[in-house]
């Protein structure tokens, strides 16, 4: 698998999503909610996030990515709960010129429980 900017290392030695408790995760996606949707083809300032596991960056069909994000996705970025770890640490440095802008989650534990709340509501 490709790692692009940060290491795990870097980015907190974060628990993993399996860590996550996707209840809590909920709470920490309200943040997310006015940007993504878990509904197929509903896209709002940022994609769906339907079916984003395993998932190359910057592949749905009609959505405008920016610059960066079809970059990542053309090298290789495929969405896993490490990748995704990664970007929500800092979205701008993971992916320079992504039109997420966010400053990131620094709390490991909120990381980890929202990707285990995004696992959950994003399966297919």
């Amino acid at each position: 698998m490709m790692v692009f900017g940060l290491t795990a290392l870097q980015a907190g030695a974060a628990p993993a999503a399996e860590d996550g408790d996707w209840r809590q995760g909920r709470a920490v996606f309200a943040r997310c909610a006015s940007c993504h949707s878990f509904t197929e083809g509903q896209h709002r300032f940022g994609p769906s996030l339907h079916g984003v596991f395993d998932r190359k960056a910057g592949t749905i069909p009609g959505y405008p990515y920016s610059e960066g994000m079809q970059a990542k996705g053309a090298a290789g970025l495929v969405w896993t709960a490490e990748t995704m770890n990664l970007f929500l640490t800092k979205p701008g440095e993971f992916i320079p010129k992504t039109k997420m802008n966010y400053p990131g989650l620094p709390d490991a534990q909120d990381r980890a429980n929202v990707i285990a709340y995004v696992k959950r509501r994003a399966a297919k």
